[in-house]
């Protein structure tokens, strides 16, 4: 369970993953400075708690005139006699010191004054290390329609000082920015964005802080708005308000541990005087607000189309050969302008200049900033076919004798297809994200918040807005319901599903003290659990926010789209051009029989009718969906599979794999090792023995040091007991440990180990640590005081799947290799029963790097597969890291790929989804380029001389609106993704 509250502590960090593993715990540091631990019981009613760490702050200071050691001694002296200083280190050669305090006990004031005092210049220097040095801002972009839109704003966004990096995806509709909040703020970004001629639309700055949207009903005039503000403000926590009083919305930052949404709404009603009533914004307050009202309108839009485009379409098409209504419509009004022409331009006019000004407003915003998109498309083609029918009605209207056709059903009907494409689009695009969706319904709506007296006792239950809970509410959990926030039990017990968030299959126990997961669901019996993480601080919200970043990141693929963007829309429109003067020319100069022009027109409008269609027909936002809609829903399928992609770069590279590197402890193996024997060398008590082992290795993450541990608590049958003091610890990454206990020096650790620090291994030590490694169980040594005195065998049984995986694997053409620190013997022992061939034993965690790069430079594309912080570098160096959801979180955060159900078969799973999604891409690519490769020469009339068979502007526009909608439908299709077979089968034999 340990295991698992750490991958999802992991999870909350903002943008990137921060480290947040345990100090190690030396017992020769107090946890709280004299009388904190009494302080904190107190502080409790006297109730027993846990010891809690009290927060530590870091100071630096400039110190003048330090020479000599002397002096730093002198100095750091001076500040640990300090009451709450945890350390002090001295720099003398840059002036500097820095201490790590209790700011409950001592200010920085006093350490500066204590310096001062013994005879040195002390100045504080504003500690910013452990300030971001950079945010990550989301934005909602709005009208953006192709690929082109997407490159024009992360241009304008990355040419801005202070942005390290921008991502606009197309098919998210969002900007992911990484700045520096020193140089550029957030709202400088949005005017930015404005300037290019979109729309920005805040989601959040990236700042550390929770944000509550509020909705007033009420009217915001002038004098309540300046008392709503002012109430707000002065609340302590509170960081920012803003007020809209169009939207009735009011969004507060604030601090999640002072203060929460009740006390704003609390706020707002009193200092309305009841005139004021504020809730929780609706659930689609952001981007799901905007995208329905996005989908609204398309829908409204094309709708408002057919209104007018059907009449357009009957006079034009069909009632002309009804002889009764043809009649009608071909009376003259003045001159030659017949009924039905000018029923047309009435009719078109509302579609192109009221219902089409969507399409001229990004027209505009295009080429003013000299780039060219689809809208840029539909305006010239719509333009054409308009005004040049308005040109034939006023000469049709000014003429006793001229005899002309009008496009106008060409216009509108142009416009109504492209509407409904993009209506379509919309819609498919949204269930791109559905698996997003999916996980913020984990959360409960409602939850139960009790209240206490001063005596302890429940005396109110009340059910509020789930989204009301503020920490430390303490939140009542039923049998069935959903546990609303992360936090832990202080009251009853009961198993939990965690296997939605976890993967954890089996429901875990949960009681007094145990941590629990909001949106997890509780089994049986009631639960009293005390909120810790509310809001975007939630484990959830963490992992929504990695699938979401995920989504945004381009796969290298994308950049051949890129490319083909920037010159496609200009290339369509000089093509465009082309067709109309070669069948121009060509009708000019009688280079081809008058019986190919249709009746109702002359060369002119068919040159003009050919060049409108290859204008229209040109599809880029084909092109520019293919990747992000199969990446976005290969991401969301992946997460619902227990597989956290982090972006297209990670997809990209996982389907080229041909090699996986597997870490040993916690990777093919349970991860859970246990003592299995004991051997001493020297006449000693066994439980003398682990009292200073386990001293030593308590200070140590390692998963055998805790093995050690917790073995020599049952020999001790005392599961609290206190061990004793250990000094000058240090931890030999990959080899053991090294402390003083009780006087003696203790080294605890490998064979390797033992000989860098200079121990005799004697020979009967040798045989007890082969015949161990034979069993595949790790030997380890220890020494006192340079002796080698006893061997302890470890035993981490395989995974039940790993020998099927292994061989899963190589059926897949992938290659396996093991790399551990383990000693050769177990390592090898291990290989030979899961199947793997080649072995590397004993390596550092530089070494893991280095096997990688090494099979990378013969050729290969290399998955490193690991759990541990050892396995970090390895992780980084490979192609594709995958880290094992249970293990540290610095595994966690090197990794490319997270396996959330710590099963080694997702390792297929997350090969094969990577497979499959770039099948996928492949296909919408070839779908997309094959579309305009044949689509515009058909639209120019290639085909017309032969085949008399031509594309009316208006079925090449529906032609293209199509195009998009079945390439989103393409990525759809992976929603339907099912894991290998064979994996299947195999979880069903070990069921059984």
């Amino acid at each position: 369970m340990a295991s698992r509250a750490f991958f999802l502590s992991c999870l909350r960090a903002e943008g990137s993953y921060r480290s947040l593993s345990p100090r190690p715990r030396y017992p020769s540091m107090p946890k709280y400075p004299k009388g904190a631990k009494a302080s904190a019981a107190a502080a409790q009613d006297g109730e027993e708690q846990e010891e809690e760490e009290e927060e530590e702050k870091v100071a630096l200071f400039s110190v003048l005139g330090m020479t000599c050691a002397a002096c730093a001694g002198s100095v750091e002296k001076a500040i640990k006699r300090l009451p709450g200083i945890h350390d002090a280190a001295v720099d003398v050669l840059n002036d500097r010191v820095q201490v790590i305090f209790y700011p409950a006990f001592v200010s920085e004031d006093t350490i500066r004054e204590t310096i001062e005092d013994v005879g040195f210049e002390a100045a504080l220097i504003k500690e910013e290390a452990k300030e971001k040095p950079t945010l990550i801002c989301r934005l909602h972009i709005k009208g953006m329609t192709c690929t082109s839109c997407s490159s024009t704003i992360e241009s304008a966004l990355q040419a801005v000082a202070g942005v390290q990096k921008a991502l606009v995806a197309l098919a998210t509709e969002e900007a992911e920015i990484c700045y520096d909040p020193k140089l550029v703020s957030a709202a400088q970004l949005m005017e930015v964005v404005a300037d290019t001629g979109f729309e920005g639309i805040l989601i959040t700055t990236g700042e550390d802080r929770n944000r509550a949207e509020l909705k007033v009903d009420g009217e915001l005039d002038g004098r309540y708005k300046s008392m709503v503000k002012n109430s707000l403000q002065a609340l302590p926590g509170v960081e920012d308000v803003n007020i809209d009083p169009v939207l009735h919305k009011i969004t507060v930052a604030y601090k999640s541990d002072q203060t929460g949404p009740r006390n704003f709404i609390e706020i707002i009603g009193s200092a309305g005087s009841g005139r004021l009533r504020a809730s929780i914004y609706p659930e689609g307050g952001g981007r799901e607000l905007h995208k329905r009202e996005e989908i609204k309108q398309y829908y409204r839009s094309f709708l408002w189309s057919l209104v007018f485009t059907i009449p357009v379409f009957l006079t034009s098409m069909v009632f002309m050969h009804i002889p009764g209504i043809k009649y009608g419509l071909d009376k003259k009004v003045v001159n030659m302008l017949s009924i039905g022409e000018l029923l047309r331009w009435i009719l078109s006019t509302p579609v192109q200049f009221i219902i089409g000004r969507r399409f001229y407003t990004g027209a505009y915003k295009a080429l003013r900033i000299g780039s060219a998109n689809m809208d840029v498309l539909v305006a010239l083609g719509t333009n054409a076919a308009y005004f040049y029918s308005l040109y034939s009605v006023l000469r049709a209207a000014t003429s006793q004798n001229f005899e002309g056709t009008d496009f106008f059903e060409t216009s509108s009907m142009l416009i109504s297809f492209i509407l409904l494409g993009k209506y379509l689009e919309i819609l498919a695009k949204g269930k791109t994200s559905e698996a997003i969706a999916k996980l913020m319904d984990l959360a409960p709506e409602t939850a139960t918040l009790l209240t206490y007296d001063n005596d302890g006792n429940v005396v109110n239950e009340k059910e509020i807005d789930s989204r009301l809970i503020q920490k430390n509410d303490v939140i009542k959990v039923m049998p069935g319901g959903k546990v609303a926030s992360d936090g832990f039990v202080i009251w009853g017990q009961s198993y939990v599903n965690e296997s939605m968030i976890t993967g954890e299959s089996r429901p875990v126990g949960k009681r007094k003290g145990d941590t629990v997961i909001g949106g997890t669901v509780n089994e049986n019996g009631v639960l009293h659990v005390q909120a810790t993480h509310v809001g975007s601080e939630s484990a959830l919200s963490q992992i929504v926010r990695l699938v979401e970043s995920a989504q945004m990141a381009k796969a290298p693929v994308q950049k051949f789209a890129d490319r083909i963007s920037k010159y496609f829309v200009p290339l369509v429109i000089i093509l465009a051009f082309f067709t109309w003067v070669a069948w121009f020319l060509a009708g000019k100069f009688s280079s081809y029989p008058k019986s190919w022009i249709p009746s109702s027109m002359d060369s002119f409008e068919l040159a003009l009718q050919f060049g409108i269609s290859v204008m229209v027909i040109a599809c880029p936002c084909a092109l520019g969906l293919a990747t992000p809609t199969a990446v976005m829903v290969g991401t969301g399928v992946g997460a619902s599979q227990g597989v956290l992609i982090k972006g297209g770069q990670a997809l990209e590279s996982a389907h080229k794999v041909d090699c996986v590197v597997f870490d040993k402890t916690g990777t093919l193996t349970t991860g859970k090792p246990v003592v299995v024997s004991t051997r001493l060398l020297k006449h000693m008590l066994l439980r003398d023995f682990y009292e200073c082992v386990a001293a030593a290795e308590v200070n140590s993450e390692h998963p055998l040091a805790k093995a050690i541990v917790q073995y020599a608590k049952m020999i001790r049958e005392e599961e609290n007991h206190v061990w004793p003091e250990a000094q000058d610890f240090i931890s030999v990454t990959g080899h053991g440990v090294k402390a003083t206990v009780r006087n003696k020096e203790i080294v605890v650790g490998n064979k390797s180990l033992m000989v860098e620090s200079g121990i005799h291994v004697p020979v009967a030590a040798l045989d007890i640590l082969a015949e161990a490694e034979e069993m595949a169980q790790t030997g380890i040594m220890v020494s006192m005081d340079g002796e080698l005195v006893g061997t302890i065998a470890i035993s981490d049984p395989l995974k039940p799947n790993a020998q099927d995986v292994i061989s899963l694997l190589r059926s897949m053409e992938v290659k396996s290799i093991m790399v551990t620190g383990d000693n050769w013997g177990t390592a090898n022992a291990i290989a030979k029963e899961v199947g793997i061939d080649t072995v590397v034993a004993e390596a550092k965690p530089e070494q893991k790097a280095q096997k990688v790069k090494e099979l990378q430079m013969s050729g290969l594309t290399v998955a490193m597969v690991g759990d541990g912080i050892n396995d970090s570098p390895a992780l980084v160096s490979a192609d594709v890291g995958m880290a094992i959801g249970t293990g540290t979180d610095i595994a966690v955060e090197a990794a490319d790929i997270v396996l959330m159900k710590s099963n080694l078969e997702d390792v297929i799973t997350a090969i094969d989804l990577s497979r499959k999604t770039f099948f996928r891409i492949h296909m919408n690519y070839i779908w997309a380029l094959g579309y305009n490769i044949m689509g515009i020469p058909i639209a120019a009339g290639v085909l017309f001389p032969s085949a008399r068979f031509r594309l009316p502007p208006w079925v090449a526009g529906a032609a293209m609106a199509a195009s998009s909608v079945s390439v989103v439908c393409c990525s759809l299709l992976l929603k339907n993704y099912k894991r290998p077979k064979k994996l299947d089968t195999l979880r069903e034999i070990l069921v059984e």
